[in-house]
């Protein structure tokens, strides 16, 4: 019952990630919102690495500011919209059509440690993490690894979705969405007997 509820939910946002790539951005968008640095290919590779750590810093940060709760909020926008990561690919190779929001929810997240690094009660463990994060990429050899999407900057007035329309010409995500379908069919269908049977009870 946990599996079917959990591929409803999962079908729930890809409709709701569905709906915000049609207004997600290709280029271009509005900028009313706040900029969001860019991060490289490389960068994004480590940086995926210490999400869970950073965003739960963030999630206890005490003294905060709304450019930081925008930027906070952001990011945990758009790795929804991105499907959690969870698609291969979507942060090492750059032709997958979860590039790009890769790279948007890793900047965000980007942006938000270095935001904890400037609080009081939070920079010791922003640091740390910050350190860790360094090493990391010179122990890797990432520093100077790019991408066509290392030097693209972001906005958390633009939501950047997947590339849909791409993802039938890439195997490693067709293949997982394909997957995660399958799923989702046979939840929906455990769910509809489960309620059968408890009506017939």
């Amino acid at each position: 019952m946990k599996i079917a509820l959990h591929s409803i939910c999962f079908g729930l946002a890809l409709l709701t990630a569905g709906i915000a790539s049609a207004h997600s951005r290709s280029g271009e968008g509005s900028h009313a919102g706040l900029p969001v640095p860019e991060i490289s290919h490389g960068e994004m590779a480590v940086i995926s690495d210490y999400h869970t750590r950073i965003m739960a810093l963030a999630s206890r940060a005490m003294d905060t500011s709304e450019p930081f709760r925008r930027v906070l909020n952001y990011a945990e926008i758009q790795y929804s919209y991105c499907l959690w990561g969870g698609v291969p690919g979507s942060v090492t190779d750059e032709e997958s059509p979860f590039n790009e929001c890769a790279h948007a929810y890793l900047a965000a997240t980007k942006a938000v440690l270095m935001s904890l690094r400037d609080m009081p009660q939070e920079a010791a463990a922003a640091g740390e993490i910050a350190s860790d994060v360094d090493a990391d990429m010179v122990r890797r050899g990432l520093s100077l690894v790019t991408c066509r999407f290392s030097g693209e900057g972001f906005n958390t007035a633009d939501v950047v979705g997947p590339r849909w329309s791409e993802i039938p010409l890439h195997p490693a995500s067709m293949a997982s969405l394909s997957g995660l379908a399958a799923i989702l069919a046979l939840g929906s269908f455990a769910v509809r007997r489960s309620l059968r049977l408890q009506s017939s009870e």
